[in-house]
């Protein structure tokens, strides 16, 4: 899927390889891992286990997560791939507190412009 600024990462091949860079941050809301790609766009990934709650529940994060990113995606450096991972106390908070999270997240991986 294709948005305004940028691409999802959706085969479990990506996931990985932006896991074992090892580069990642973390608040008790989310995790997110980055990692340098040679495509010359911003392609996100975003996880939300089973723990976290319900296939309700884990969409409803997914579609926060993606929401806020998407709304900060202009701001964001050219040319990473990026996964974001929710936590279990991201399940009772809105869009403010995870957009809050994702900011502070971007700005410790110094990925804003």
């Amino acid at each position: 899927m294709k948005y305004k600024n940028f691409e999802t990462l959706k085969k479990n091949d990506d996931f990985q390889a932006v896991y074992r860079t090892r580069n990642s941050r973390a608040t008790k809301l989310l995790v997110m891992y980055a990692r340098e790609n040679q495509a010359g766009t911003i392609r996100l990934g975003v996880s939300v286990s089973k723990k976290v709650g319900n296939s309700i529940v884990r969409h409803r994060l997914a579609r926060l997560i993606r929401e806020a990113f998407r709304l900060h995606a202009d701001e964001v450096k050219i040319g990473y791939d990026i996964v974001v991972v929710a936590r279990t106390g991201l399940k009772n908070k809105g869009y403010f507190e995870t957009e809050d999270a994702m900011m502070q997240l971007l700005k410790e991986q110094d990925l804003l412009v």
